[in-house]
């Protein structure tokens, strides 16, 4: 397989696996207010929230769990607070966030592994 073609499969994998990690998160009481999305800081895989608390979900989905849990590097963490702080500045508007600043912030990952359940991580770092 071409390098072009394995990373189209590979977008593709991260994108279905975004997908059905939003489904996981609507199952279990989230309201997805947000999928990929981007200001000048980064990215964040799904915004989501529950009651007063906004979640920012990183989707890592790898052909096993442990793959998945050395994927979260510090840089990554810091590109997600990036994004987080240029959400609570006021850069981006998302629809659901009108008092985004009395709610609470959270920090999730969702690991995604063929013919395993999602592995939700709740709070898994914090600013």
């Amino acid at each position: 397989m071409k390098s072009s073609q394995k990373r189209l499969a590979s977008h593709r994998f991260g994108l279905a696996a975004e997908k059905i990690a939003a489904f996981y998160l609507r199952a279990k009481g989230y309201r997805i207010l947000a999928e990929r999305y981007r200001n000048f800081g980064g990215e964040i895989d799904i915004l989501a929230r529950r009651g007063k608390t906004v979640v920012a979900v990183e989707v890592k989905a790898r052909k096993n769990l442990d793959s998945c849990m050395d994927s979260i590097t510090s840089d990554k963490q810091q590109r997600i607070i990036r994004a987080t702080n240029g959400l609570l500045s006021g850069h981006g508007k998302v629809a659901g966030l009108d008092d985004l600043h009395s709610c609470n912030i959270r920090f999730d990952v969702i690991f995604l592994a063929p013919w395993r359940l999602p592995l939700h991580i709740q709070d898994a770092w914090r600013l």
